[in-house]
């Protein structure tokens, strides 16, 4: 497997782009990764890796997405990032992942790219949007990967999606390929999609594609339409994690998850701090789906650690986390499928601003108990090269070591 995906790193990905990651994703990474435990020993709080949603414009309407634009949508200033951005380069973090919306129809991307060299960026996208002038953008510009979101095969993909976008991110997947430009795969495991996305048919086929990485997300019911009946439920976890384990030993392509510990435990990454979410308001969000906050990307004359260090609600937030689940030697789940009420008199007690332009809280006050990543019995990794990447590296992964 290792000399098969070292392999491929070789003679599929340019090397100009592959040195670009090496350098700025992974060396900095791990940089950031050092610079947020120091912070942990002092009782700082500032993440290792920021998300930034652009804009909450978007093309597609998928099942149990938590952006809902109404009207106009809402950018992010092209000035307000550029300052966050340079704010968390001095705590060491270089890392940034971009999403909406879909983030290709930010006007300023580009512009905020080729302004930060320094910096390697993520882009999370529907994959609608690999045109001629894009593709040739990402490999000129090499410090981007982006993150493709396609969640089963056809049919299944499309029924959250909608019709002809899986054709569509398949087609922006062989301009990246034939481009030699290094990728992922984002999935979203479902109840319904599970024996589909968890198979080698499918790691096979998103291998084929030229896709290095395969980022497995587990879904969670907000949004206009959570379609709870998607939840995993925990007979399925276990059967998901055990799948993932096997797939991880034999399958020449990276697969990441951000909810169990080398060790097996499950984890919250918002409670650790791993990356707070900016959303298209400039809101400073405890993480992508919790569309409230408190702080805001001007606070403090736009002194983001400043900010972030000093929110009570943050930290509050951890602290809620983790008193749910003190007393479970399984690790930390997920508090908006196994706590909704809870959290939303968690979010009123706070005085959190509603961001989501829904009714975020009234959600959670309706949201029915699901079971998370949370399970009885640990499962550890049993690959060594895993084990190393979850203890070392920052992407929802090593910040739990």
């Amino acid at each position: 497997m290792l000399f098969r995906l070292a392999y491929r790193c070789l003679t599929e990905v340019s090397p100009r782009l592959n040195y670009k990651a090496a350098r700025l994703w992974v060396w900095k990474g791990l940089g950031a990764l050092r610079a947020y435990r120091k912070r942990l020993l002092r009782k700082e709080l500032f993440p290792p890796f920021l998300f930034f949603a652009l804009t909450n414009a978007c093309n597609l309407r998928c099942r149990g997405c938590w952006v809902a634009a109404q009207g106009k949508p809402d950018s992010l200033p092209p000035e307000a990032v550029d300052q966050a951005i340079r704010q968390a380069a001095k705590q060491g973090v270089f890392f940034h992942t971009l999403l909406g919306g879909e983030p290709f129809l930010y006007p300023a991307i580009w512009e905020l790219i080729e302004t930060h060299p320094e910096c390697y960026f993520q882009i999370i996208t529907n994959g609608m949007f690999f045109t001629h002038e894009n593709v040739a953008k990402i490999k000129r510009l090499g410090n981007v990967s982006p993150l493709l979101s396609i969640d089963g095969l056809e049919a299944t993909s499309d029924e959250r999606r909608g019709s002809g976008s899986y054709a569509a991110a398949i087609e922006g997947a062989k301009k990246l390929q034939k481009a030699k430009i290094l990728y992922g795969i984002a999935t979203v495991v479902t109840g319904t999609n599970l024996e589909e996305t968890l198979t080698d048919e499918y790691v096979q086929k998103m291998i084929g594609l030229g896709a290095m990485y395969l980022w497995y997300y587990v879904y969670r019911p907000v949004g206009p339409d959570p379609a709870p009946q998607l939840c995993v439920a925990p007979e399925k976890m276990k059967e998901l994690r055990t799948k993932l384990l096997a797939l991880r030993k034999k399958m020449p392509i990276i697969l990441i998850d951000t909810y169990w510990t080398a060790e097996g435990k499950a984890v919250c990454p918002a409670a650790k701090g791993l990356g707070f979410h900016i959303g298209p308001h400039g809101s400073i969000e405890p993480c992508p789906p919790l569309s409230v906050a408190k702080e805001f990307l001007n606070d403090n004359d736009g002194d983001l650690f400043k900010t972030i260090n000093g929110s009570d609600f943050l930290r509050n937030f951890q602290r809620f986390v983790e008193k749910r689940f003190v007393a479970n030697s399984g690790g930390e789940g997920c508090v908006i499928l196994q706590h909704p009420q809870e959290l939303a008199e968690f979010f009123r007690n706070e005085n959190v601003q509603d961001v989501s332009g829904r009714d975020f809280l009234g959600e959670l006050d309706a949201s029915e108990v699901k079971s998370s990543h949370l399970m009885d019995e640990p499962m550890a990794e049993d690959f060594w090269l895993y084990q190393l990447l979850k203890k070392n590296l920052f992407f929802g992964m090593g910040g739990y070591g």
